[in-house]
């Protein structure tokens, strides 16, 4: 599993207002932080520490057929997010052999300059159904978006307070007992621009 995690362990601890010299906390702060990123990570179908841009530059191959279409620009080819032009390289091949391909665009335009991702490669032609492309590059997000941060510090409070709350049901004797739902309903807005919508 993936140790990268979208809001550091310091600013939790200032969220929960817990002084930075009180550590008594600090390694079930951690896990709680740990495990709602990688929460999040699936409620946004991403791999693990997606949101963050990789430390490595690997590689990935994709088959051309249903990752494909077609616009006035040219044909586009839907690729895992990429969060760094530093290191990119796109070929084209049948899985032994490879060519480096040049002259392809990349979308959504300006991406990275918007804090957002690479998701897409546009070529004037065709991709040549039936072949594969082989992208190197640093992938996730050029940084952690800020909804993704703040959505990671509202839904890790929620599952730290779940100690108190062992059947999932809080309440005092002011406003009776309620059912805690799975997801806070302001993580779910913070992310929902970020789930991936289905492409068939």
């Amino acid at each position: 599993m993936s140790s990268i995690t979208y809001a550091s362990l310091e600013l939790f601890k200032e969220f929960r207002s817990i002084p930075d010299d009180d550590d008594t906390r600090d390694e079930i702060l951690a896990a709680t932080v740990l495990a709602t990123s990688r929460q999040i990570d699936r409620l946004c179908s991403k791999d693990p520490g997606g949101f963050a841009l990789a430390e490595t530059i690997t590689s990935r191959t994709y088959s051309t057929v249903g990752r494909t279409y077609a616009d006035r620009d040219g044909v586009w080819l839907l690729v895992d997010d990429i969060g760094s032009t530093s290191g990119l390289v796109v070929e084209v091949g049948n899985g032994s052999s490879w060519s480096t391909l040049t002259g392809y665009e990349t979308g959504p335009e300006n991406a990275l300059e918007r804090g957002r991702p690479i998701s897409r490669l546009c070529t004037p032609s065709n991709w040549a159904d039936g072949r594969r492309v082989r992208v190197t590059a640093r992938f996730g997000f050029p940084a952690v978006p800020e909804e993704i941060e703040r959505a990671t510090l509202i839904q890790a409070n929620r599952l730290y307070m779940r100690k108190d709350s062992p059947q999932g049901v809080a309440g005092n004797s002011e406003w009776g007992a309620i059912r805690l739902g799975k997801i806070d309903p302001d993580v779910e807005a913070l992310i929902w621009p970020f789930m991936s919508p289905g492409f068939g």
